[in-house]
């Protein structure tokens, strides 16, 4: 194991990563920008570099300043959590290169699953089945024109490079095609540099099921269960919940032994997420590869006690997975709702401002980074912290869920404690009946 370690990563991000560290006994050095110098969780940290100035792109998003902050506090690994360079090939050769371990898979697999054409080619040879849509990148209009008529409408475009819904167009029919082209390429190449587009079926009234893996250097893989991830607004995550209420006990044992086969082909070293979309008939269709951890992970850990972070620094530290398929023992139902400093009466405009007071309901997790008296900062995701509800059954944790989210208080600045409330009352939400399209109990969304 690791005797020390840098944590390349903000907010609640470093927070949890922290909890298993000192749990483990490894020394973590934190890096901040001068936006997160009196941050809470910089007491906890055994050292801290100062990387550069608010802007991501000077600080955290700096690779040449993260691997010197860990060469000169003489660290063995660095944990990008998610977010920022974690899934950055050039990072994780750079880390290579300067004699780090990265807690991660290779750049190799960082690059093949990075770009979402070859990750669905690789998934596709890996025994999944992928979304219709085209067979290669679209570099011209003409070249999306054939690919619309062999694909049919209605479709998607969306960017080579994408995440997050950007460089992404819905097109209805062909009167769609030409002003959806010209603005996910522009989209793609502001917000990528890569104006790579492809193309995919739209799937109406799908939903986001995805499987949390787990692979060693040594070509174990196993799963830890689905986690279902529809609940969203703009493609972002707002509730989650495991297992899904959308598929039956056959179907979620074929996914989690189908994600976890293809993990061991791909020779996935670490914790990584398969990502599918559930159509009406029922098909679980591969659609990405996230190859880190993910914000929601905490409710896979409820499900199965096991410590995902731990587990990352061990794979990352060449030992094997502490358990094979067999003894994974997955129980009980937990939901997350993410809270955000955002205003969901302003369309979730982001609120930074300081916190004024925090009141955390008992029995419930809630992963966090601030408290009272932090100031938000404005240059950053805007996210305050995951309440996280575990009981025997559905019902049971959403009432709790519910019971937590009226409890907590956080003055000082707007969440979205509402729009989540509306979401658990609403009749979609409470029956599992419920998709990617809008959020259930709140008009326009």
């Amino acid at each position: 194991m690791f005797r020390r370690i840098l944590i390349a990563n903000r907010g609640e991000v470093v927070s949890r990563v922290l909890r298993t560290t000192r749990r483990l006994g490894i020394e973590a050095v934190v890096v901040v920008s001068e936006a997160d110098r009196d941050a809470p969780y910089v007491e906890e940290a055994d050292e801290v570099v100062c990387l550069g100035p608010p802007p991501s792109s000077q600080s955290y998003l700096d690779r040449s300043s993260v691997v010197q902050a860990a060469k000169q506090t003489r660290c063995a690994a660095v944990h990008p959590g998610w977010g920022f360079l974690a899934e950055d090939p050039l990072f994780a050769d750079l880390c290579r290169q300067h004699g780090l371990s990265l807690v991660g898979p290779s750049a190799r697999l960082m690059r093949l699953m990075g770009k979402k054409l070859s990750a669905k080619q690789a998934a596709r040879a890996a025994g999944l089945d992928v979304i219709p849509g085209s067979d290669g990148l679209l570099h011209t209009l003409e070249e999306a024109r054939a690919a619309a008529e062999a694909t049919g409408y209605p479709l998607l475009l969306k960017a080579d490079s994408g995440g997050g819904g950007r460089g992404m167009r819905r097109c209805d029919g062909p009167e769609d095609l030409e002003r959806a082209f010209g603005l996910a390429r522009s989209e793609s190449l502001a917000a990528f540099g890569d104006g790579a587009l492809y193309m995919e079926r739209f799937i109406e009234g799908g939903r986001h099921i995805e499987v949390q893996v787990f692979g060693d250097a040594y070509g174990n893989a196993l799963h830890l269960g689905e986690r279902e991830c529809s609940i969203q607004r703009k493609h972002q995550k707002l509730i989650e919940e495991s297992p899904s209420p959308a598929l039956d006990e056959a179907a979620r044992t074929e996914a989690g032994l189908r994600a976890a086969r293809a993990a061991a082909r791909l020779g996935y070293v670490g914790a990584g997420t398969i990502e599918f979309l559930l159509d009406e008939e029922g098909a679980l269709r591969f659609m990405e590869m996230n190859t880190r951890l993910q914000v929601e992970h905490p409710i896979t850990e409820e499900r199965c006690g096991i410590d995902l972070v731990e587990w990352q620094l061990r794979v990352a530290a060449g030992e094997p997975l502490p358990l094979d398929q067999s003894q994974v023992r997955l129980s009980g139902h937990a939901i997350e709702a993410r809270i955000n400093a955002e205003d969901p009466s302003a369309d979730f405009r982001p609120c930074p401002g300081t916190i004024e007071r925090l009141e955390v309901p008992a029995g419930l997790r809630f992963d966090t980074h601030v408290r009272a008296g932090y100031t938000v900062p404005p240059h950053y995701d805007s996210l305050l912290g995951k309440l996280i509800a575990y009981a025997d059954d559905r019902p049971t944790c959403i009432a709790a869920l519910r019971a937590g989210l009226e409890a907590l208080r956080i003055d000082g600045v707007a969440t979205t404690r509402s729009a989540l409330l509306a979401v658990l009352d609403s009749e979609a939400f409470r029956s599992g009946r419920y998709d990617t399209r809008g959020l259930p109990g709140i008009e326009g969304c």
